[in-house]
């Protein structure tokens, strides 16, 4: 996934990066590139700084200062030369790639009427590295069976950023999709990293994905079009999410969610997702640890909060 990154970058950064030690290549997580100031590497456990030559220092000093030139070379290869298309993505401040990996975005905000319309001179980049660890929720899904109805139970998956979510989710759908009929709605094209509407990623030979849209009116979509057993969507949290959800569970359809939070107790304060733990929409909630490493299961427990026999999940370091 390192390689896939830096087909799109400008030569100066890719020449960098290209050098850097596999050892560190190999973990990286994200790759943040600021105007001015020293390219950086973070990975599980720290970051560091990138010189020119991809040798990896602690001194902000030392590291590769991208330019400004630096800056809109990448902006205009990571939207594929036409930011016109991207501007939907731009106006959440992300642009998602072919691979899944997404680009956080930082500038100057436009507004129209009080809202954010989009982003310009643009300086600061934020890529995150999406990767594919085949098996690492195989050991969960046990706890998430309900066997009165043979399907995955309803679940909702919780975590602080970057520990892991949505691999496990991506990795559920492809276990699920094995034997029964699998609904993605991927509205950042992270779960299957769509391109030209094919998965790059394996998400199962009985899924069915609905890339770039909106999650609530993409579970509305599923349930209409596609008669899936299961929904599979990442990172709920506006009323019109929890509403789509519902609706779902009512029309007999599982949905497996995630969601950001440190813990359980953290989720269930959101004004937004609290009718959900009121209507008892999820037979599982699973938490991941804060740390370790990603992907670690803290606990299991069922909708009531009592804890399940844990099966821990391999980690995502640990791939197949």
């Amino acid at each position: 996934m390192w390689n896939s990154v830096l087909t799109w970058m400008p030569m100066t950064l890719r020449t960098a990066l290209a050098a850097v030690p596999s050892h560190i290549a190999a973990k990286a997580e994200e790759i943040r590139v600021r105007e001015g100031r020293p390219l950086e590497v973070g990975f599980s456990g720290g970051f560091a700084f990138v010189e020119g030559s991809g040798r990896i220092t602690d001194d902000p000093r030392l590291g590769l200062h991208p330019t400004r030139d630096d800056c809109l070379k990448l902006l205009d290869m990571a939207t594929n030369h036409s930011l016109y298309t991207m501007e939907e993505q731009l106006k959440r401040g992300y642009i998602t790639v072919a691979g899944g990996h997404r680009i956080g975005l930082a500038g100057r905000a436009v507004l129209e009427r009080g809202a954010v319309r989009g982003l310009k001179e643009i300086g600061g980049f934020n890529i995150r590295i999406a990767r594919e660890a085949r098996g690492c929720a195989e050991r969960l899904l046990p706890c998430l069976w309900d066997g009165r109805r043979n399907m995955l139970a309803s679940t909702l998956i919780v975590s602080p950023p970057q520990r892991g979510k949505t691999t496990i989710l991506r990795d559920l759908a492809r276990t699920v999709a094995q034997t029964r009929k699998v609904g993605i709605v991927d509205e950042r094209s992270e779960i299957a990293a769509c391109v030209d509407g094919r998965p790059s990623f394996d998400v199962g030979p009985r899924t069915d994905v609905l890339d770039a849209c909106p999650k609530a009116e993409g579970i509305m979509m599923m349930i209409r079009a596609m008669s899936p057993e299961v929904i599979f969507v990442d990172e709920i949290g506006r009323e019109e999410d929890t509403a789509a959800v519902i609706e779902a569970l009512h029309a007999g359809i599982a949905v497996v969610a995630t969601a950001h939070g440190l813990d359980l107790d953290d989720v269930r304060r959101r004004p937004t997702l609290a009718s959900l733990f009121r209507s008892g929409a999820f037979g599982r909630i699973v938490t991941l640890r804060a740390s370790g490493p990603p992907g670690s299961v803290g606990s299991v427990t069922n909708g009531d909060g009592a804890l399940i026999e844990p099966i821990p999940a391999a980690s995502i370091g640990s791939r197949r």
